[in-house]
């Protein structure tokens, strides 16, 4: 995994779940922190150079990484490595060397590496080492099997060439599919602010999963618990005949995940908070989101930068008649600040809801 950022969110779960399924058969798991590939940047399904990082901004994601992962291994059966170890002692002739062992021809094959070809877009040289370095990761390990997500394929494949140039047996190599985000559109990224994090609070995790479209609850469902597929093929039938309510499944959900971080018991705290902040009010099932930058903003601001209200008097006239309410709490002081909180939800007159976001 390469720190780009300090935060594991839920599609990075994907892979650790797997990987501590293979804990439970007994397996030994070692998990590659890729330090010194974060500050090279995975090409994987970019249009553009991805921008490097200092080798201080990826010490720091790698060490936030080590500790977030344990939220879902087996400490006890997980070594952790950080490919500096070996990546940063090679000299320029161990690069050219390494780099011998794969051909342009054949880094042509990846996808986004021939489309952005084919429009004229800049590849770096250092796109194409990318997948030679993380290959380079297997060797050193020695890896019976490596996991990656969807987007890793080619790195994957890559590995199992490289493995044999030095003559070790090809890896067997585990794809996982990716997860979208909050969106249901692009994939979860911190870059996109549709993510779900380790470190969110209980509120937070369970709000930002009651907040994904119900397109996604099977996915998240397969991915991210352990239901059976018994029990998955009957929330599909339940779902395609209309004998459950997409909320109440949604909820189920949003327990089950926010369990696996801080406990059941307190998931279910988070679950009867959410319950009775939102539900109970009959908040509509979807609403326009309002990213807001900052820890905290004068109700005025928030109303006249990002709720359309046309003017600050507009604003006063609306707060003084008490039509402005955060989570069904009226706010009647026009100089007030609200302090905001993830899922948070802004109502405007009887009619017009928006849920409030930190970006």
């Amino acid at each position: 995994m390469d720190p780009s950022r300090p935060d594991l969110h839920l599609g990075h779960a994907v892979v650790l779940r797997k990987l501590r399924l293979f804990q439970e058969f007994g397996h030994q798991v070692v998990l590659i922190i890729g330090d010194f590939t974060a500050r090279i940047g995975d090409p994987s399904g970019r249009s553009k150079t991805r921008p490097m990082l200092s080798r201080e901004e990826a010490k720091a994601n790698a060490e936030s990484y080590s500790k977030q992962a344990f939220k879902i291994l087996n400490r006890d059966l997980t070594e952790i490595r950080f490919n500096s170890e070996w990546l940063d002692p090679m000299s320029f002739e161990d690069v050219i060397r390494l780099s011998s062992r794969y051909t342009v021809a054949r880094m042509m094959e990846r996808h986004d590496f021939a489309r952005r070809y084919s429009e004229n877009e800049p590849i770096g040289v250092s796109e194409f080492l990318y997948p030679l370095a993380q290959a380079y990761d297997s060797v050193v390990v020695k890896a019976d099997v490596e996991i990656g997500g969807d987007d890793q394929f080619f790195n994957l494949v890559v590995g199992r060439k490289i493995q044999e140039e030095y003559g070790l047996e090809a890896q067997t190599i585990l794809t996982v599919p990716l997860i979208e985000g909050t969106d249901g559109k692009l994939k979860m990224s911190k870059s996109y602010d549709n993510y779900i994090a380790f470190d969110d609070s209980p509120r937070d995790m369970f709000g930002k999963i009651m907040s994904i479209p119900d397109s996604l609850m099977m996915k998240y469902f397969r991915l991210l618990t352990d239901k059976s597929d018994a029990e998955l093929a009957e929330y599909d039938r339940k779902l395609l005949n209309n004998a459950v309510n997409p909320r109440d499944l949604k909820l189920a959900l949003a327990v089950e995940i926010t369990s696996q971080f801080f406990g059941r018991e307190t998931a279910l705290n988070a679950q009867e908070e959410f319950i009775s902040i939102f539900r109970n009010k009959e908040l509509p099932e979807e609403m326009p989101e309002i990213k807001l930058p900052a820890e905290s903003i004068s109700i005025v601001d928030l109303l006249v930068s990002h709720a359309n209200i046309s003017s600050r008097s507009e604003a006063r006239r609306l707060i003084d008649q008490g039509g402005v309410r955060v989570n069904d709490e009226v706010l009647d002081d026009v100089h007030s600040v609200l302090a905001v909180s993830e899922g948070d939800v802004l109502r405007i007159g009887k009619k017009r809801f928006y849920r409030l976001v930190k970006c």
